[in-house]
Parts: C-alpha cells; sequence; structure tokens
C-alpha cells in the first residue's frame, strides 16, 4: 500500500511515517515496478504500535531496543512507569503546596515565606534539583531565542547596508594562507540576512523533527543550533568586509573561538539539564 494509504489506515501524518522509517524502526518494500514504498500491513501495525508507545513517553532509543531485541517491552515499561510515577508524585506534591497555599484568605508575594510551606529548606531545594539545573541554564533560552535570531538577522543587513558603498566591486568568498581564492560581486552581502532566513524556517524544521523526537529539550537545542548557524554567517560577512579593507586575514581563528564558545555553552546546559534521565 502507499504512504497515503498508511495515513488513512493509522490517522498519522506522513511527516511522522517518514521520520518511523528514517529512524529505522520500519522498513518497507520497494515496488519493483515504479519503486515507490509499498507498506506492507505487517508495517501499517508496527507504526501504530511505535506511535502508541511514543504516547506513553517512551523514547525513540527505547523504542529501537525492543525492536531490534536489546531489551523487552516488559522492562522497558516498568522503567518508564517508574519514571512516570516519579513525575506524578512531584506533581501530585506540588498541587497541594497550592491547594494550601490557596485556602489562606490572603495571599499575596509581599507576605509569602517559604518557611511556612516547608519543614527543611535544604532538603526542599535538594528534592528540585530539576527546577535550579533549568533555572542555571536560562542562557541557552536565551541564546535560542528568536529575539536572538532577529538581531543576528538585522545586524546582517545593517552592516551590510553600512559597507556597500564602501565596498569595491569584488570582495573575497574562500580564502586560503590570507590570500583571496574566490571573489564574488559586492551584492553576495545581501545574502547573508537572506541565508538567516533560510536557516530558519527552512532548514531548523529538519533539524527540530530529529531532536524533539528523541529527547524533551529538542526544541530549545534546536533554536540554539539554528542561531549558532546564524551567527557564523554573520562572522564570516563581518571577516569579509574587514579581509576587503585588509585589516584581518585568517578566518580560520575567528570561527574556531565562534565554534569553541558556543559548543562549549550548550555542552554546559545539556549537562547541567541532565538530558540523559529527561528522555522521552
Amino acid at each position: 500500500m502507499t504512504i497515503k494509504d498508511v495515513e488513512k489506515q493509522t490517522g498519522l501524518s506522513r511527516s511522522n511515517i517518514r521520520f518511523y522509517e528514517k529512524e529505522k524502526l520500519i522498513d518497507p518494500s520497494r515496488n519493483e515496478s515504479n519503486g515507490y514504498r509499498d507498506y506492507s500491513e505487517n508495517d501499517v501495525e508496527n507504526i501504530k504500535k511505535i506511535a502508541y508507545l511514543r504516547t506513553l513517553g517512551i523514547s525513540i532509543e527505547d523504542i529501537r531496543n525492543i525492536i531490534s531485541e536489546k531489551a523487552t517491552l516488559k522492562d522497558t515499561l516498568e522503567k518508564q512507569y517508574e519514571v512516570l510515577k516519579s513525575q506524578i508524585t512531584d506533581l501530585n506534591k506540588a498541587k497541594l503546596m497550592c491547594e494550601k497555599m490557596l485556602d489562606e484568605e490572603s495571599i499575596s508575594y509581599e507576605k509569602l515565606q517559604a518557611e511556612q510551606y516547608i519543614t527543611d529548606l535544604h532538603d526542599y531545594w535538594r528534592d528540585n534539583q530539576t527546577v535550579f539545573k533549568l533555572d542555571s541554564v536560562s542562557f541557552l533560552y536565551i541564546w535560542g531565542s528568536m529575539l536572538t535570531w532577529t538581531a543576528i538577522t538585522a545586524l546582517c543587513l545593517i552592516i551590510g547596508a553600512l559597507s556597500y558603498s564602501k565596498l569595491p566591486t569584488e570582495i573575497p568568498l574562500q580564502w586560503s594562507k590570507g590570500v583571496a581564492t574566490s571573489l564574488v560581486n559586492k551584492n553576495w552581502i545581501f545574502i547573508c540576512p537572506v541565508i538567516c532566513i533560510i536557516i530558519r524556517y527552512i532548514l531548523k524544521p529538519f533539524i527540530y523533527v530529529k531532536l524533539q523526537m528523541n529527547n524533551y529539550y529538542g526544541k530549545i537545542i534546536t533554536e540554539y543550533i539554528t542561531n549558532y548557524m546564524c551567527f557564523i554567517v554573520l562572522s564570516v560577512e563581518i571577516f569579509s568586509i574587514l579581509f576587503t579593507f585588509g585589516v584581518v586575514k585568517s578566518v580560520v581563528a575567528l570561527l574556531f573561538v565562534n565554534t569553541t564558545v558556543f559548543i562549549g555553552l550548550l555542552a554546559a546546559g545539556l549537562l547541567k539539564m541532565d538530558l540523559r534521565g529527561k528522555e522521552i
């Protein structure tokens, strides 16, 4: 059957079905006459199973292990049950705390005292380390925000507009050992903001699908990577202008510093968020 038939039978979108195939969770055969995918009834049943397990919060990696028989469904469910039970316990505690506070006749931020509701502050902070880990990496959300992307894209446009009239007809696009090896028309300078738009609105969805399906923080990581790529575009634009005017000679050092800083920040953030224990 075709993917359209599979969509009708499962109620899932084409992108979900393609993703499961990309992740090698299903392996439909090919129709020899036209080369199109030919999904079997078994493929349809597997797609339903995979989608159902995803709704239980089981990760793609865990599902892959079940299919490859590296883990049993029972063991995986038991592990997920404990994770969900812990999450429910934490949510119920927070719910009870909110109910207790709402039972008071007058509650305000000015009058709020944590000690009224918490027996031991240190134990309470320790039990809620997950929250504080997220707070400690708020810079990831700043770097991965729409505002940051807008600022980078706007800078690409502004820098290009301000330098355009002073640039020669041709500017360097590639360099080697301090020498321009490829020249392009200076109008190229205005392609930089366009590249940033393409990265965010065309490339980003592909990155997001991959990361979002594999871990809880896929969205913020995708935003962060997207903005990092746009920042590289901005850096190359600035370097091209400075190289043209003889201010700098090597782009390698600039890109190396950018990459080190951004990857370092991302790595530190992921470590603090402890992604390994938060996959869904």
